[in-house]
């Protein structure tokens, strides 16, 4: 997931998870009461003002070394801090709704799936790309086939 935070000149300053080390995850999850990584996502795609604070804390943490949670605050969070998935996230999550549909020989659960996936891409191209590598880009908006 990518975490942006929109400073006061306009510039994004952005951090993917997938970029913190593990001892760095494990500050998260103290900081949040012990929250375990998994529900920590959860949280994450939820937007929560936590959530994204303790993940920006612990990149800022990289040149800060005595930064603690506590004093740590994003005034403004709603409109500084956002969350959004990443090209592999959204292949995750496919493959797994692609797996359940195939067994159901079905693509509504896909489809019904794809504003979400859409609402949280970093990038919204990366959902209709996963779904031409499925062989899904039938379900893409205004095409027909699964050719890009």
């Amino acid at each position: 997931m990518i975490i942006t935070y929109k400073q006061d000149d306009g510039t994004e300053e952005r951090h993917s998870t997938d970029e913190l080390s593990a001892i760095e995850a494990a500050a998260i999850e103290d900081a949040m009461d012990g929250v375990p990584w998994l529900h920590l996502e959860d949280r994450l795609r939820g937007q929560d003002p936590t959530a994204m604070r303790a993940v920006l804390w612990a990149f800022r943490r990289r040149d800060q070394k005595d930064l603690a949670f506590a004093d740590f605050d994003v005034p403004g969070w709603r409109r500084r801090l956002t969350v959004r998935i990443e090209r592999f996230e959204i292949d995750d999550v496919l493959n797994n709704v692609m797996a359940e549909a195939l067994a159901k020989s079905e693509d509504s659960a896909i489809d019904a799936l794809l504003p979400h996936l859409r609402k949280l891409a970093h990038d919204r191209a990366d959902v209709d790309r996963a779904l031409d590598d499925l062989g899904k880009g039938h379900l893409v908006p205004g095409r027909q086939d699964s050719a890009p």
